[in-house]
């Protein structure tokens, strides 16, 4: 009877520490999305894993590639965080956002956890679901 406590306890003290997680995983998502809705590169920059920064190079250079490869985080319009899920070890946040235009897409983060706290370490858009008849 001890071990189910022990394992319930550690069960909720694990869901407990994944919904902190999830929080503070949407802030970062979110502020680095208000940031270039307020064309502040240099701000969503600071958003970015040490591998995007390395990648990049500067905050420039990372504007430009979200810009011209990803215009639906550029200028989005509205944002819906879905689910945050572990995949082997690695914590990905899909994201719904709708562009300046109406359309919405699906976006996966792939997040890490650093000393500066939660960063951005890559992201995929996800193919739409079929929608119809």
């Amino acid at each position: 009877m001890r071990i189910l406590a022990f394992v319930f306890g550690f069960w909720i003290a694990a869901t407990a520490a994944f919904a902190q997680d999830g929080d503070a995983i949407e802030a970062v998502i979110g502020s680095q999305l208000e940031a270039f809705n307020d064309r502040d590169v240099s701000q969503a920059w600071e958003y970015a894993s040490p591998n995007i920064k390395r990648l990049f190079g500067s905050p420039d250079n990372f504007g430009m590639m979200v810009q011209r490869g990803y215009p639906m985080v550029w200028d989005n319009a509205d944002v819906r965080f879905l689910e945050l899920r572990d995949v082997r070890g690695n914590l990905w946040q899909k994201v719904m956002v709708r562009d300046a235009n109406g359309g919405l897409h699906i976006l996966d983060y792939q997040m890490i956890e650093t000393a500066e706290g939660w960063q951005i370490n890559g992201v995929q858009l996800l193919p739409s679901p079929d929608v119809g008849a």
